[in-house]
């Protein structure tokens, strides 16, 4: 009878609230709520949440949406800047909002592993959960929703390898898992839809996978350990951005990285040697940067990357002087960051009676240059104070 008795106040207090929630989907959001909380005394996103009352979650409950009865998208914490975010673990039960397009988590304190038991919401589009302190691996199981379009996982503290894709995942385009403690290989085969990928700030070491999928326009995966030459992006087409900064990549740049759709090309920290391929000549483009410096960069400059908007050569071993080009970008504004600093540079060709801009930023010091036209007072700190080199070591510099 105690059992009939409360089975008929659960029956009435759904009916009073289920116009538009399901209740599968009401005893979910109540699970999701234990075992999250705000952060004391500076955080209230839950006090929305109150499950005594007779209220509606679909128009009541912070961060939930709802189409028709079911809940859809689902944002835990608010993403203001004054905000700290929630603390706690993320419970399975989220796993149960089966109609779910949409689980975004701000910036928080939540920890704890990503519960693999999120593999059940076929619908769902969007998964982000930055900024926390969530453990252990990626679950592969995530990877294979048929509908994922979006997968960010960065700035928490997930370890492992990175689980590949499966040949299947063409809805994936956008999977960014940086500023964590991943390790191993980039798997070799990647969604071939994807157009954004970012693994920078990891511990994955090894070679570029042989092949990157096609569609890439912006990829990333700057300090990390790893190595070799720069193979498997002469397919990229489309790639607008590319940084590999802070590896251990060797050998020349190829000429194919200066084509006219690349306008940030960082490839600065790492170990590579040749000249700069003199042809095609870098886009004018707007915002557009070219970092090569702190490599063993060697030969004459050519004018290939005159068109970039910022330029960092600095910390190589170019020679001979510094192209026209870049000088007369310079003077006409075009060009805004001219970092030519501990080189073995003989010549900075400017004219008699030219004037840089204010806002231009152009190191010249310590080259080879036996009066350099420019000082320092544009130059980063960690230029030194000294404007040219030892002449001993310019006359037996290697070139």
């Amino acid at each position: 009878m105690a059992k009939s008795f409360l089975f008929v106040i659960l029956v009435l207090h759904f009916l009073l609230i289920t116009n538009s929630i399901n209740p599968t989907d009401f005893a979910a959001l109540r699970q999701i709520k234990n075992s999250l909380t705000d952060i004391p005394s500076t955080s209230r996103f839950f006090s929305s949440w109150d499950f005594s009352a007779a209220t509606d979650p679909c128009s009541s409950f912070a961060g939930v949406t709802c189409s028709a009865t079911r809940v859809t998208i689902l944002t835990l914490g608010t993403g203001l800047s004054d905000s700290p975010g929630l603390a706690g673990t993320l419970s399975p039960a989220i796993a149960d909002l089966s109609e779910l397009t949409q689980l975004i988590l701000f910036a928080g304190i939540v920890t704890g592993p990503i519960p693999p038991q999120l593999a059940a919401l076929r619908n769902l589009k969007v998964l982000s959960l930055t900024n926390n302190r969530l453990s252990g691996g990626v679950p592969p199981e995530i990877l294979r929703l048929p509908t994922l379009h979006t997968l960010d996982l960065s700035r928490n503290q997930l370890s492992g390898s990175i689980p590949p894709p499966p040949p299947a995942a063409n809805s994936l385009k956008i999977l960014v898992l940086a500023s964590n403690r991943l390790s191993g290989q980039i798997p070799r085969a990647l969604p071939p839809q994807l157009l954004h990928l970012d693994l920078s700030n990891n511990h994955l070491s090894g070679a570029l996978p042989p092949r990157m999928p096609p569609a890439l326009r912006y990829l990333s995966a700057a300090n990390n350990r790893l190595w070799g030459p720069l193979n498997g992006l002469e397919s990229l087409s489309e790639l607008a951005y590319l940084d590999l900064s802070m590896n251990q990549f060797s050998g020349p740049i190829p000429s194919w990285l200066l084509r006219r759709s690349v306008t940030s090309l960082l490839l600065q920290r790492n170990n590579l040697s040749g000249g700069v391929p003199p042809s095609p000549s870098w886009p004018s483009v707007a915002g557009s940067t070219v970092d090569l410096s702190h490599n063993f960069l060697s030969g004459e400059l050519t004018a290939a990357l005159a068109g970039a908007e910022t330029l960092f050569l600095n910390n190589n071993r170019f020679g001979g002087g510094v192209p026209a080009e870049y000088v007369e970008r310079v003077v006409a504004g075009a060009m805004k960051t001219l970092y030519l600093q501990h080189n073995y540079l003989t010549g900075f060709p400017l004219e008699v009676g030219s004037v840089l801009p204010d806002a231009a930023a152009v190191c010249v010091s310590y080259n080879c240059m036996a009066a350099p036209p420019l000082g320092l007072a544009a130059c980063p700190v960690s230029a030194g104070d000294q404007l040219s080199r030892p002449a001993s070591q310019c006359s037996t510099r290697i070139p």
